[in-house]
């Protein structure tokens, strides 16, 4: 048998379950890119959950930034409810946006994470902004977890 069907495959039905709940926590870069450049934005949200510091040195366009450990009812009380607010953080090495997502559900917000983070953002060729980016959005300097 090989390694990769040493565990069989999971039922049909379950596997359709699983993978729509994924979908339902996480977002893709290129849907959101698409999106971004259709300008077809309605409806969601991009927060950013680094620092403000790191926010200010590379982000992604039209992100607004609210750091994980200052999510609570003061910082949200003029968010729209009815949005659902797009967290990331650095990478998939980073749990930033794992817990601003967390604390933004618990305060009952819709929420999902960004696939990859920024860092997967902008390797995957998606525009940058910030005081850190050079000319062309071509360099990944001032890109850190900084959480």
């Amino acid at each position: 048998m090989t390694n990769t069907l040493r565990f069989p495959a999971a039922d049909p039905a379950d596997a359709a379950a699983f993978f729509a709940a994924e979908l339902a926590f996480e977002a893709d870069p290129d849907d959101v890119v698409r999106d971004l450049r259709a300008g077809t934005t309605e409806g969601f949200r991009l927060v950013e959950t680094r620092s403000p510091e790191a926010f200010a040195r590379v982000r992604i366009p039209g992100a607004i930034n609210l750091p994980h450990w200052d999510v609570d009812e003061t910082t949200t009380a003029g968010w729209d409810r009815d949005l659902v607010y797009v967290c990331y953080c650095e990478s998939f090495e980073c749990n930033a946006a794992t817990k601003g997502a967390l604390a933004l559900s618990r305060l009952g917000f819709k929420v999902k994470r960004l696939a990859g983070g920024i860092t997967t953002w902008h390797a995957s060729g998606y525009p940058v902004e910030g005081d850190a980016v050079e000319p062309g959005g071509t360099s990944l300097h001032g890109i850190s977890c900084d959480c």
